[in-house]
């Protein structure tokens, strides 16, 4: 019988979850060849190609997906198994910091299935703006930040990398030759960073239509044309539409969907299950549930 080594299986996911070899031989604290290595040994096992890659863009095969949604089930059950039998099972509150607008990802759904897993452990759920969470968590008030961050910037473990696109309704009409009206969220808000960033660049003039607190605010704004805004290209809800250079708008860039975890607290075990909750959901975990 075909036994599939974890080690080999943790490389695959944390291929699929950074986008790239070197990224993830990074993150596991390896050389990238050993990432070559493990995916090479692991398609042996299978007799199946899984990753398809060139010089310039990575890409799995149907058989890949099919393998990466089996390993997430193998490791999480290794962990569980792990966790059980060592007697070290988790306790205690989390405190946990997650970027308001991830309420409509799969997260909750994660952080459900987490506390069904570990009845013992309890949360303290705060949902805000990233930069307000990320104050937070530096003033010790959180043991896990979720949200988001500029590409590349800080220590953190990337769960997904996004496109960060403009947001309107498919009515939207915008007249260059006015101020560009904005919904945005207030300072420290990374998305109206980016968006005033990018105008500057481009020297379009713009106004504040409409400061909102929430996520759902800032939606309605928009709905309702009173401005628009931006977000990451994976959580656009149904009701908006991305608008792009047809309306004169310039390009926004990427953005980075975290996790960071407290240093004074991180070694923790409910701290660590979580991580290893939300990792081992890859991209999936910050991406709008099917519709």
């Amino acid at each position: 019988m075909t036994r599939y080594d974890p080690e080999l299986l943790a490389t695959l996911l944390a291929v699929e979850q950074t986008g790239s070899f070197t990224r993830a031989a990074a993150r596991l604290g390896v050389r990238q060849p050993t990432v070559s290595q493990h995916i090479r040994r692991l398609e042996d096992a299978v007799g199946r190609t899984l990753v398809l890659r060139d010089t310039h863009s990575l890409s799995f095969t149907s058989d890949g997906e099919a393998m990466i949604g089996f390993a997430r089930n193998i490791l999480a059950a290794h962990e569980q198994a792990t966790a059980y039998f060592t007697g070290s099972r988790p306790r205690g509150r989390l405190r946990i910091g997650m970027s308001d607008d991830l309420a409509l990802t799969r997260l909750p759904q994660i952080l459900r299935d987490f506390r069904r897993d570990h009845p013992l452990v309890d949360f303290d759920l705060a949902v805000d703006q990233s930069g307000l969470l990320h104050e937070r968590l530096a003033e010790n008030r959180l043991d896990v930040f979720i949200g988001k961050r500029p590409v590349g910037e800080g220590r953190a473990q990337l769960v997904k990398r996004d496109r960060l696109v403009w947001v309107g309704t498919p009515s939207t009409k915008l007249d260059p030759a006015r101020p560009l009206p904005l919904a945005i969220y207030p300072a420290p808000s990374l998305t109206r960073s980016e968006m005033r960033k990018a105008l500057h660049a481009a020297g379009r003039p713009y106004r504040s239509a409409s400061v909102c607190r929430r996520v759902n605010g800032l939606i309605a704004a928009v709905a309702a044309g009173i401005g628009v805004s931006a977000m990451a290209a994976s959580l656009v809800p149904a009701q908006l539409t991305t608008l792009g250079p047809e309306h004169g708008l310039p390009e926004l860039g990427h953005i980075d969907l975290v996790l960071l975890a407290n240093p004074r607290t991180e070694h923790r075990p409910a701290v660590r299950e979580l991580i290893s909750s939300v990792l081992a959901g890859g991209s999936r975990s910050l991406s709008r549930p099917e519709r």
